[in-house]
């Protein structure tokens, strides 16, 4: 019988903000994949090891993936990382993946379980606490109330056009594209914050557009909120 592959957000920083389930899974399944080069040093790792120290006797699997977006090069990437994936499963053996937040927002990992699932393999996702719900709770704010809107957008394609929409909006993946995101922002009349590595040991918050650097690291997530009349 072959193995299952599970997609298994951890939150988005924080060890306690782990669930249960994602942690029982971890303790039960022998093959962990994280995305990253070298096991020990992937973010998803130290997160998960400070909740179960015991993860480093289990057997794992870094994923790399390529931080390009050339199509042929990342098919060939997502690819690769299903191969290793199928080939524990293949022997039978459970793979639960490291993502961080949820799974199926924005994960580099949902291309792999795609390709895995259309290989005929049994997949799974539990998902996980959401980046931008703990960034707003750690701001001791809301996302949205009543009749508000929320929308979640990739900061390092085109945002002009989003920026405009009604609501609270979420930047993500907005570090490689900052000094431009910045210059958008200036643009509206809105309450901005952000924060970096939200919940880690190095978090910061930066407060207003020029608070914000134009070198933040990959992981940065801006709230823009509509300022109150």
């Amino acid at each position: 019988m072959k193995g299952k592959l599970i997609g298994l957000g951890i939150g988005p920083g924080d060890p306690e903000l782990l669930t249960l389930k994602a942690l029982r899974i971890v303790k039960e399944t022998e093959v962990i994949a994280v995305p990253g080069k070298v096991a020990e040093n992937t973010v998803a790792y130290k997160i998960v090891s400070q909740a179960y120290p015991e993860l480093k006797d289990k057997t794992l699997l870094p994923i790399e993936f390529l931080m390009t977006k050339d199509p042929v090069l990342l098919d060939e990437s997502h690819n690769k990382g299903a191969k290793q994936i199928m080939e524990y499963l293949d022997r039978g053996q459970d793979v639960a993946f490291l993502t961080l937040g949820d799974s199926t927002l924005y994960a580099t990992y949902m291309y792999v379980h795609h390709i895995v699932a259309a290989a005929g393999y049994t997949t799974e996702i539990v998902s996980g606490i959401t980046s931008f719900c703990a960034v707003a709770a750690r701001l001791n704010m809301s996302l949205v109330e009543q009749s508000e809107e929320l929308h979640v957008i990739p900061a390092s394609y085109q945002i002009f056009d989003a920026l405009k929409l009604r609501g609270t909006k979420v930047l993500m993946k907005a570090a490689s594209k900052m000094p431009e995101v910045k210059a958008a922002l200036r643009e509206i009349d809105a309450d901005v914050v952000m924060i970096e590595n939200c919940g880690m040991p190095d978090e910061k918050i930066f407060r207003g557009v020029e608070e914000i650097p134009d070198n933040a690291g990959y992981y940065s997530l801006i709230i823009v909120k509509e300022k109150k009349a």
